[in-house]
């Protein structure tokens, strides 16, 4: 039964019409459940999950995937975990149905009133995680970074893989990089995890990483890696002001004893009797 409140679209042939932002009540019995609604993804690096409204009163929610398996079977949260699912085959296309059910309702045999997600593809769509820069140095006019690949929840034999072990190929790493107190950023792409490229000898450098798939149309790239500076030209500057300090103080110390000695000479030869 549908609540004369709501004017859904016209159902044909007993499909459910494929709507994201409609609500519909249905009364079964004498209690009420309403469809999701706001129904979204949420993926990165393979770790997916479902999201949707409202949160449940009187009934529960078991979503289906792709009208084989059923997760989260009565569930009363509006969140579900499907990366198991997807890992199956990340380049396939996933839909999600999020039926809405009386808990215990054994006498009911009719298929519980239901909303569709729209589609999802694990390959394409899921967000890359932010990259970890591992190591970098700077030395004379070389600037080496390393990054490591962010783990997925796939695993083969037992480990864990990255997102390169998936991608391979697709997969690329972007280095932007500044001198220290400047605005101005140059770039660096790589098929690896390593960078090395020219930078001033005796100016320091900061930078950050980003994961990118170019072949993409959407979520080409990561979030940014942690800003990190090297300290080259800082570390000079501190060496270099203490030398200078060091020198100071000896040449002041020099001075001040001539000048001392000088002065102790003029004071004894002023006090000498004239005769002498």
């Amino acid at each position: 039964y549908i609540h004369p409140l709501w004017q859904p679209n016209i159902v044909i042939c007993g499909e459910t019409p494929k709507s994201y932002s409609s609500l519909y009540v249905f009364k079964t019995g004498s209690s009420a459940v309403q469809t999701a609604v706001n129904i979204t993804w949420s993926s990165i690096n393979f770790k997916t999950l479902l999201h949707w409204d409202p949160k449940p009163v009187g009934y529960v929610y078991t979503v289906e995937m792709d009208g084989r398996e059923k997760v989260c079977i009565h569930t009363d949260k509006t969140e579900c975990d499907v990366t198991n699912v997807i890992l199956q085959n990340l380049k396939d296309i996933y839909t999600a149905r999020i039926y809405s059910e009386i808990p215990y309702d054994e006498d009911n045999f009719e298929i519980p009133p239901y909303e569709v997600s729209s589609e999802f593809v694990p390959y394409t769509q899921t967000e890359l995680g932010t990259p970890t820069v591992t190591y970098f140095e700077q030395k004379d006019k070389i600037l080496k970074v390393e990054v490591a690949d962010p783990l997925t929840p796939k695993r083969v034999n037992g480990t864990l893989q990255t997102i390169r072990d998936i991608f391979k190929n697709d997969l690329e790493y972007m280095l932007y990089y500044w001198k220290d107190q400047s605005t101005g950023k140059k770039s660096a792409k790589t098929k690896t995890n390593q960078f090395t490229v020219d930078v001033d000898k005796g100016k320091s450098y900061c930078f950050y990483v980003q994961a990118n798939i170019p072949s993409r149309l959407s979520n080409q790239k990561s979030q940014k890696s942690s800003i990190k500076c090297t300290s080259i030209h800082r570390e000079d500057l501190d060496v270099g002001a203490a030398v200078g300090v060091l020198i100071l103080i000896i040449v002041l110390s020099v001075v001040i004893y001539k000048c001392t000695k000088a002065k102790r000479r003029l004071t004894e030869k002023e006090n000498m009797p004239p005769n002498l």
